[in-house]
């Protein structure tokens, strides 16, 4: 008998409560949104912005909107074990994220009411909706490979921690999951993300995986690393009842060819999930759609910010049941974490509504718009794609930034490329993402007319192992960390370009 059959009812309760997210998206937001404002009613926060008398949303929005520095000196308290502060209570987990590569550490608060209602919920949802859509898994009858970050002790508050909101989830996972997940724990808590790839190597390969779920760039140095210490060529030929990749953390896109390539099976599946450590936001919940659906029944009310005004002293702030198909957005959270009005620093567009189904963009600080062309990560990523497929190049890891003029007066983007594969040409590789986009991108398309603002993009091939070797340097190699693919100014780029000319 199928045991995932068996278990799997276990999750229809979620499957029939997701399902509901089709026409009563605004009667399930207005009840989150009331839960949170009365249960942080009596905080300092609460206090300072009258919570009591919240009564709808056009009241909360006199709560001004969050970056992280406005509630720096909150966190700060809550994390030498003040309570009652933005969140009910002591919270004892703070997520450190860097957002990107950012040398300023965030530390987010992650209470136990978000730990339990939003980020376990999203595990949770994501095995639900993936045996939904594959009835016929047999994801129960192995072990799931989840690969995580680390942790330290916060101050010398008693019991507190602060690292990678992966470990936090591991520290605190049901007992029971543990039989069913490898590695063990201690592997999986490790710093040294080369110790860790090195034992999770050593470790697995005698298991019977299933299912993995990580941050593809991470997850396919332990493939490569598992496939050189067993001598097989195909992950399939190590683990022959593998059957999904819960991935999530960077776009999966420069990603996909490669562990196809490595996975040639026709039962293995992809899918996207939207968690950050200020939360979990979204599952693809159709795999033959890209589009995520957005989880409105978790502890987080969504408001947006449209892109073009994100920098307006007075944006025009507007709840889910605002937004406009195809437009992009800043994403605005409020959360069981003590996060009010915070701005995620993603960017979305949906696709749909009824239920809101949406794709990732960018991110509100990572994109080229050096000279108006409002290049986001959405557009690379279809451009590289385009390109790839033409040339039959695959591409590991990239960083693009402007040249804003240099010495015969031009200005173009300039690409920093990790080939897996090298393209049949690079030259043609470079035109096609060139041209790319421009069909993409109106605005790209109008700086690049007759060369006029912007000249052809330069491409510069990075050598093996550059951007692993960038983050290591930066302390951020493992977890959460991942390389900034668009900036605005040059100083990421720069010094990845030394980095290059010094290993030459």
């Amino acid at each position: 008998m199928n045991s995932t059959k068996l278990i799997g009812k276990i999750f229809e309760p979620r499957q029939k409560a997701t399902a509901l997210y089709a026409h009563e998206t605004e009667a399930i937001q207005d009840r989150i949104f009331r839960k949170l404002i009365q249960t942080a009613a009596s905080t300092e926060w609460g206090n300072k912005y009258d919570y009591r008398h919240i009564g709808n949303y056009t009241d909360f929005q006199r709560v001004p909107i969050q970056t992280y520095e406005d509630i720096k000196s909150y966190v700060d308290r809550m994390r030498h074990g003040e309570e009652d502060i933005l969140w009910p209570g002591k919270v004892i987990w703070y997520a450190k994220s860097s957002g990107t590569t950012n040398d300023k550490s965030k530390f987010i608060p992650v209470s136990k009411d978000g730990l339990h209602h939003i980020h376990y919920q999203g595990g949770t949802d994501a095995v639900a909706l993936y045996l939904q859509q594959n009835p016929e898994s047999r994801f129960f009858s192995g072990k799931g490979l989840i690969l995580g970050g680390s942790h330290s002790p916060n101050y010398n508050v008693k019991d507190s921690l602060v690292g990678d909101l992966s470990a936090i989830l591991i520290q605190n996972i049901n007992p029971l999951v543990n039989f069913i997940r490898v590695p063990s724990k201690e592997i999986a808590l490790l710093s040294e993300f080369e110790e860790k790839v090195e034992r999770i190597a050593e470790t697995t390969v005698q298991e019977n995986v299933t299912n993995l779920s990580g941050v593809p760039s991470w997850m396919l140095a332990v493939v490569k690393r598992i496939l050189e210490k067993t001598g097989k060529k195909y992950l399939n030929e190590v683990w022959p009842n593998l059957e999904v990749f819960f991935h999530g953390g960077v776009s999966f896109t420069p990603y996909r060819e490669q562990y196809k390539a490595l996975i040639p099976s026709d039962k293995m599946h992809y899918m996207e999930t939207y968690n950050a450590s200020e939360g979990f936001f979204g599952l693809q919940n159709d795999l033959s759609d890209p589009a995520m659906l957005l989880m409105v029944d978790y502890d987080v009310f969504y408001e947006f910010i449209p892109l073009e005004e994100i920098d307006s002293p007075h944006p025009n702030i507007v709840p889910l049941t605002g937004v406009e198909i195809g437009r992009n957005y800043a994403i605005v959270i409020s959360t069981s974490c003590g996060l009010w009005r915070y701005i995620l620093g993603d960017t979305v567009k949906f696709t749909q509504k009824d239920p809101y189904k949406f794709i990732i963009t960018g991110r509100t600080k990572h994109f080229i718009n050096a000279f108006g062309e409002e290049l986001m990560v959405d557009n690379a990523e279809k451009g590289l794609a385009r390109a790839c497929a033409e040339t039959g190049a695959q591409v590991l890891e990239y960083s693009a930034a402007p040249v804003f003029m240099d010495a015969n007066a031009k200005c173009r983007h300039q690409w920093l490329i990790e080939f897996s594969v090298m393209p049949d040409s690079l030259d043609k590789f470079r035109h096609i993402l060139d041209q790319s986009l421009q069909e993409i991108n109106s605005d790209y398309e109008a700086k690049r007319h007759k060369d006029i603002t912007l000249q052809e993009l330069e491409l510069i091939v990075a050598r093996p192992n550059l951007f692993h070797d960038w983050l290591k340097m930066k302390g951020k190699l493992g977890g959460q960390h991942k390389v900034p693919r668009l900036s605005n100014t040059r100083e990421n780029i720069e010094e990845m370009l030394k980095l290059n000319q010094e290993n030459d």
